[in-house]
């Protein structure tokens, strides 16, 4: 093996000096970050604010070129850009990376160093040190272990070299921003990973009946493996609760999991608005409702389960269907549901209402007799699996944590004898008032003769 010249080694420190000076120090500039920061807000907002998913129609529809919305945006820019899905777009998915190597870069660089050399200790011996902190004193006839004793008792690690004493806290304060630089890292991780691993679905399904997962409208690139395969939902029942003035309160989901190879169940829970089945997790939320069907018999006729179209908009949402009255369907007459209250309304050809009718009631038209046996409801379920979820929580306490610990101040405290004399002093990076006042306790139990007027505040309080 040869060992590399000096003119080599002067190369590659030259080489080094250079990346760190122009590559390290910008990817971990403060303002990069920051600029970083405000655009992934930026478009997250936006990604909140457009709808996220919806098909071409749609954005035709809301988003027109004549007038565009602010001046600019259109259903071309948002599907050129990708607005319609921000959230899996490469340019946003790397400027979470950038801004992660961004924050890494600085922990490394900056953070990590900051640490080390903060934990070092180093002691003091001359007087010259002492005047050049921003808090310092001298006293005469002080026994060191008397300071030390002080210096204990204020929770401080006492690190001692013959005549001098090094003392510290709040270190943990130190490893804060580091903490608050992990946890943002890997808040990020958890983002991509969800959005390159997750997927978004919604079926809307007919109440007694069975589905699998198939409506999938926003998914990731590696999500295949997260739609669920191996087992099935079936909608137990759906209902929806009334208040007295008629208005919804609440609608529920009985939800069965089932095995498809034995048909075994797995788990079953009812759901509402705010509580979710969550299984092998897959999370099924109540989003939405519908009618799907009514069940009728006429005169002794077996029981007939007709699907209901939903007629009206969103705001003023009508369900019909419509019923053969005579046997070659030649008559017949339109039956109408707002709700899932029970009460039906009855057209005839002409479009006159011919009567209306509840639940379990029959009523004798065109010559039949026709009894409106059940409304079938339909729920509406948004599926949503995000493997990311978990990390993103841990990022997220380990942000909180690291801001808490951030709050810790690092205070440092030397002490020196020469000769008959002994020099203490000290500086912290926060609250600088609480340590003056702390150092200053400790002073006070001491024997003080000549303070050094280095801080105004210190000679006012000894003199």
């Amino acid at each position: 093996m040869t060992s590399d010249s000096p003119a080599q080694l002067s190369g590659l420190e030259k080489a080094g000096r250079w990346w760190r000076r122009q590559v390290v120090t910008r990817i971990a500039n403060l303002r990069l970050a920051i600029a970083m920061l405000l655009a992934i807000a930026f478009f997250s907002i936006a990604g909140t604010v457009i709808e996220q998913g919806q098909n071409p129609a749609y954005y035709q529809s809301n988003y027109p070129e004549h007038p565009a919305l602010f001046g600019f945006l259109t259903w071309k820019v948002i599907q050129v850009v990708g607005l319609d899905h921000v959230y899996r777009t490469w340019w946003y998915l790397g400027l979470l990376a950038f801004f992660g190597v961004s924050l890494a870069t600085c922990t490394f660089s900056t953070q990590l160093p900051m640490l080390k050399s903060a934990r070092r200790w180093r002691f003091y011996d001359q007087p010259r040190f002492f005047e050049k902190l921003a808090l310092s004193a001298k006293l005469e006839r002080v026994d060191l272990v008397a300071v030390k004793e002080a210096l204990i008792a204020k929770k401080y690690r006492i690190f001692e070299e013959g005549d001098k004493i090094y003392a510290r806290k709040g270190l943990v304060g130190k490893i804060g921003p580091i903490v608050v630089h992990a946890g943002m890292v890997i808040v990020l991780i958890g983002g991509v990973i969800g959005a390159l691993s997750g997927f978004i679905a919604q079926e809307m399904v007919p109440s007694e009946t069975t589905f699998q997962v198939k409506n999938v409208f926003e998914a990731g690139p590696w999500s295949a493996g997260q739609v669920p395969k191996d087992y099935s939902i079936a909608v137990k029942d759906f209902h929806i609760d009334y208040s007295p003035a008629g208005d919804i309160d609440q609608f529920y989901s009985d939800l069965q999991v089932l095995d498809n190879a034995t048909g075994q169940e797995l788990k079953r829970e009812t759901i509402y608005v705010n509580k979710p089945l969550i299984y092998q997790g897959t999370t099924f939320y109540q989003t939405d409702w519908g009618i799907a069907g009514v069940r009728v018999k006429i005169n002794n006729s077996p029981v007939f389960q007709l699907p209901m179209a939903q007629l009206g908009t969103d705001k003023a949402r009508i369900w019909g269907t419509w019923i053969p009255t005579k046997p070659d369907l030649s008559a017949g007459i339109s039956l109408l549901a707002k709700d899932m209250q029970g009460t039906v309304l009855l057209y005839d050809t002409t479009g006159q209402l011919v009567g209306s009718v509840r639940e379990g009631s029959s009523i004798e038209i065109n010559g039949v007799n026709l009894q409106v046996l059940k409304l079938i409801g339909s729920t509406g379920l948004q599926i949503k699996a995000d493997p990311g979820v978990p990390v993103v929580y841990l990022g997220f306490g380990l942000l909180m944590a690291g801001v808490v610990m951030s709050y810790f101040s690092h205070s440092q405290v030397w002490v020196a004898r020469k000769d008959s004399e002994v020099y203490i002093g000290g500086r912290t990076n926060r609250a600088q008032v609480t340590f003056e006042r702390e150092l200053i306790t400790i002073i006070d139990g001491l024997q003080l003769t000549t303070p050094m007027a280095i801080v105004p505040e210190l000679e006012k309080q000894l003199s």
